[in-house]
């Protein structure tokens, strides 16, 4: 077979093994972009390297868990800060219109409690704290910190739980309470004061000193408030 003859087969040979190659390198090419990429939850493709925001509710869970705990942990500071306020002022005089340290009457008592935790409103009788703040939802109205009023919105304390409240009697003070027929039968209803009114972080309130709780009951305040 002459030079002649086999030049134009090995022209072939070589011309259809250049083919197979950049066929088989294109087939490589495309398989591996299919390894890298997947349908976000739209259906449009996406590099497996994006990343996409949570879109279930576990997934969304953890950031949510998180919020709520730091919320909780405000709430039960501030409840421990309010309840160490007011047993502080356990004991002391009645004193209509006074606000302390050592005297108040019902809403001055309410107002100083606050302030102390630094919750600041408008100091008033307690008709007008009833016309400021917000009711709270019916289950919630024996929750720590609510307003509680009596008689005719002449009377206001502080729920310490579903048991007993915290008050300035014109008898004896200011004093713990237990809800008993005699307060019961005279509530008028429920107010909450907002967090939103704290004028300054929690963690630079300090602890006042606690004082051993007084107890009255329904029979010594019968010439009430």
């Amino acid at each position: 077979m002459t030079v002649r003859t086999l030049f134009p087969r090995l022209l072939v040979v070589c011309f259809a093994l250049i083919v197979t190659c950049s066929v088989a390198a294109q087939s490589s090419e495309s398989d591996s972009r299919k390894t890298s990429t997947t349908l976000s939850s739209n259906g449009a493709p996406r590099l497996e390297n994006e990343i996409s925001a949570p879109t279930s509710a576990a997934e969304r869970r953890p950031r949510l868990v998180e919020s709520n705990a730091k919320s909780n942990a405000k709430v039960g500071r501030f409840d421990q800060l309010l309840l160490t306020a007011m047993q502080s002022h356990l004991g002391s005089t009645y004193r209509y219109t006074g606000t302390g340290p050592d005297s108040f009457d019902c809403s001055g008592f309410v107002w100083r409690s606050f302030q102390d935790v630094g919750l600041n409103f408008l100091r008033g009788p307690a008709s007008s704290y009833w016309a400021t703040f917000p009711a709270p939802l019916k289950q919630d109205e024996f929750k720590f910190g609510n307003l509680v009023f009596f008689s005719g919105l002449t009377h206001v304390g502080i729920v310490a739980d579903e048991h007993g409240f915290y008050h300035s009697s014109r008898h004896h003070g200011v004093v713990y309470s237990p809800f008993s027929d005699y307060w019961m039968s005279r509530i008028d209803g429920f107010r909450r004061v907002p967090l939103e009114l704290m004028q300054a972080p929690l963690m630079n309130q300090k602890a006042r000193a606690a004082k051993p709780v007084i107890n009255t009951s329904s029979i010594e305040e019968e010439n009430h408030p």
